[in-house]
């Protein structure tokens, strides 16, 4: 047992492992990961309602968008970004995504509202399209889940992407986040309310910080009575500078920075969204 809890607990060198495709392919994770979209009262997957409505509203007249352009949402889930912007008369509208439940249940949305959406089922990191952009997006902080490689693989996409006067809106955790943050060991049994599995099980979270990388993980060990098993969450946080310098290598620069996607007046604060174009 003392051999086990040292394995569980020990610290894992800086995105050594990578396991986001669990939250997606596993059933019961992607069902729970699907309910925490769709409940307009939380932020755990996806931002409430009201923000998407905003943000939604705000893209569209910051960037001048209307049936003539073309956006794409990577990461689009259930949809929830997608089918507002194509309500409000957007022509193309594309959506990618890892998960086959959320991108169903997106499928059934558009289906049953007559909406003409564009979804592809997979890791978008290997997604391909010779079409370009007026607005890509990638929300709900979803770059800092990447490590290096494969964000520079996801930017390089972008910028082939990306029309030339189109425009990338993300958001990202910052560097302020990061100094919140304290390194824990829990233990508790059928955790998150049994997100993890519907057998019952016991869930060993150990949180790290990588200060000098501004990366976070969370390690989550679940022991059910016929398997253990790993989940690895990782988050980089950006500076300024450090998000500019990974965009100059993409001849990809900041435009504008926010405080988030809803266009609000830059705060120093947990998150910074940015509007990103063609230097």
């Amino acid at each position: 047992m003392f051999k086990q809890l040292n394995e569980a607990t020990a610290q894992p060198v800086v995105w050594s492992a990578y396991t986001a495709e669990v939250l997606w392919t596993d059933s019961h994770i992607a069902r729970q990961m699907l309910a925490y979209h769709l409940n307009p009262d939380i932020n755990a997957a996806s931002r409430s309602f009201d923000f998407i409505d905003e943000s939604v509203d705000w893209l569209i007249s910051a960037f001048g968008l209307n049936q003539s352009s073309a956006t794409i949402d990577f990461g689009c889930g259930p949809g929830l970004y997608t089918q507002r912007l194509k309500k409000q008369g957007i022509g193309t509208v594309v959506g990618l995504d890892f998960s086959q439940n959320s991108l169903e249940y997106a499928t059934k949305q558009a289906a049953q509202s007559n909406l003409d959406i564009e979804y592809h089922l997979g890791n978008y990191l290997d997604y391909h399209d010779s079409r370009q952009f007026d607005l890509i997006t990638l929300v709900m902080c979803d770059l800092c889940a990447l490590n290096p490689s494969q964000r520079s693989k996801l930017l390089s996409k972008f910028k082939s992407m990306l029309k030339p006067n189109g425009v990338i809106a993300l958001d990202v955790y910052t560097s302020t986040r990061l100094e919140k943050q304290a390194e824990s060991i829990t233990l508790v049994r059928n955790a998150m309310n049994g997100f993890w599995s519907a057998q019952d099980y016991w869930c060993i979270q150990s949180s790290f910080l990588y200060r000098t990388e501004l990366v976070t993980l969370d390690k989550y060990v679940i022991c059910e009575e016929q398997r253990e098993w790993t989940v690895y969450n990782w988050l980089q946080h950006f500076t300024h500078d450090m998000l500019s310098s990974e965009l100059d290598q993409h001849d990809l620069e900041i435009q504008a920075t926010y405080s988030d996607l809803r266009g609000r007046a830059w705060i120093d604060g947990d998150e910074m969204a940015v509007i990103i174009g063609h230097k």
